[in-house]
């Protein structure tokens, strides 16, 4: 999906809550932000320039009838689960947020307050919708992975390197509690590729590096990175280590490549990217 579409879809997520309570008007509306990454990413600027974008074609227009609160909880759930609470403090019609650590946040702390969720993995084994055509509750929004893009990212590595045997799949357990779900559509796609998969679990900087370096001693070795928010703000190490040790690494977004990566396929783009790297 491009990021139009998506922020599209977004917007009009966001603003049926406002709509369902009367037409844009001159009363100041109110909607909460969580977000797992920093406010200076440069990709989610542009996601949250893209959302003002849409909100504005909807009638809905920052400080005249819409304000928004927002809080980045930068990869820390214990943050995002602060901020939850002061974001249902102020008492917003809708709150967006980003991932499902955040959702689960939102989702200790209100049963009334709509939440239209982004970025979010399995959401009926989360507990967040009932499901996927009634969602019922208080939760609504979109997914942006199926689990059985594994065997695609099995398929390209195996490509880009024919004797890869190992590959690890990276990402936090902090941030992306629904890793299993991954896990498992690796494992069920790597007969094909006669491929053996191991967890790679990393929380913070220092994990990531120790878990590439580690890949770097073996030649049959590869890499997946899952969609998940600590890798994606940790990107640049991630680019720079396996590049550094010679890892081949797949990505779920087509900023990594952008940034130097690989090689990446997922919803932003549907066809495979790639850089100029090799093994």
């Amino acid at each position: 999906m491009k990021r139009r579409e998506f922020i599209t879809l977004l917007s009009g997520a966001v603003a049926w809550p406002l709509v369902a309570r009367g037409q844009p008007s001159d009363q100041v509306r109110r909607i909460g932000v969580l977000m797992m990454t920093t406010p200076d990413d440069p990709e989610t600027r542009a996601r949250i320039a893209a959302l003002m974008q849409g909100l504005d074609k909807l009638g809905w227009v920052e400080g005249r009838n819409v304000h928004l609160d927002y809080r980045w909880a930068r990869g820390d759930a214990d943050q995002a689960q602060s901020f939850a609470k002061e974001l249902i403090a102020l008492q917003p019609d809708v709150i967006v947020a980003h991932t499902t650590t955040a959702c689960l946040a939102l989702k200790r702390v209100t049963a009334t307050i709509p939440v239209v969720f982004v970025n979010v993995v399995d959401p009926i084994g989360t507990g967040l919708v009932a499901n996927l055509a009634r969602p019922g509750g208080n939760f609504t929004g979109l997914i942006h992975f199926e689990p059985s893009m594994a065997g695609k990212w099995l398929g390209m590595l195996k490509e880009i390197v024919p004797s890869m045997a190992r590959v690890a799949i990276l990402y936090s357990p902090e941030t992306l509690p629904s890793h299993s779900v991954y896990e498992s559509a690796v494992q069920a796609a790597t007969p094909s590729f006669a491929i053996a998969p191991f967890a790679a679990p990393a929380n913070n900087p220092e994990e990531i590096q120790r878990a590439i370096d580690a890949l770097g001693s073996s030649p049959d070795a590869g890499l997946i990175v899952l969609p998940d928010v600590t890798p994606v703000l940790h990107r640049d190490l991630i680019v720079a280590s396996a590049a550094r040790n010679r890892v081949p690494a797949v990505y779920p977004f087509s900023f990594f490549p952008r940034d130097g990566g690989l090689m990446s396929y997922g919803v932003d783009n549907p066809n495979p990217t790639a850089s100029c790297l090799s093994k």
